[in-house]
């Protein structure tokens, strides 16, 4: 797995998405008003995301983009996977090497390894995970509005 700002920005699209969620759909212009990010590359990520089954779209005058799943079901993984073709590349060669008859050297090895435990460590955190943090107050660094605080 590779962390590319595709996918790190994917990740900050759908923490908006999770964040903005008890408010109905956003729009792609709002993420890009508060993270900063060109609507028409949102364009892009919203439709890998909505393929792989992360977001659903709304037609319409409040219209938007809404999570196609519950927010503890959605791992950091599944939405760089959902964008990032490489990750599909990387994981393809590392099987496809697996299976040649020629033995990996030590430094392809120790790549595998951290991708696949890249992979597996970014499985197990979900957008609840962040998102659900009461002293979170913006999503990125970049971000042009703070989080308001949610009150439990």
């Amino acid at each position: 797995m590779k962390l590319s700002t595709k996918g790190r920005y994917a990740v900050t699209a759908m923490m908006e998405v999770a964040l903005r969620a008890n408010k109905g759909p956003i729009t792609l212009a709002d993420i890009s008003v508060t993270q900063g990010i060109s609507n028409s590359y949102l364009e892009q990520l919203f439709s890998q995301l909505r393929r792989h089954g992360l977001v659903k779209g709304v037609r319409g005058p409040r219209g938007g983009y809404s999570l196609a799943k519950d927010i503890n079901e959605i791992t950091i993984a599944d939405i760089i996977s959902a964008v990032d073709d490489k990750t599909k590349a990387v994981n393809a060669d590392a099987e496809a090497e697996a299976n040649t008859k020629k033995a990996p050297s030590l430094t392809d090895e120790m790549w595998q390894r951290l991708s696949k435990q890249l992979y597996e460590f970014l499985s197990g955190l979900t957008l609840a995970d962040y998102v659900e943090q009461s002293n979170v107050t913006s999503i990125s660094p970049n971000s042009a509005q703070s989080i308001p605080q949610q009150h439990h």
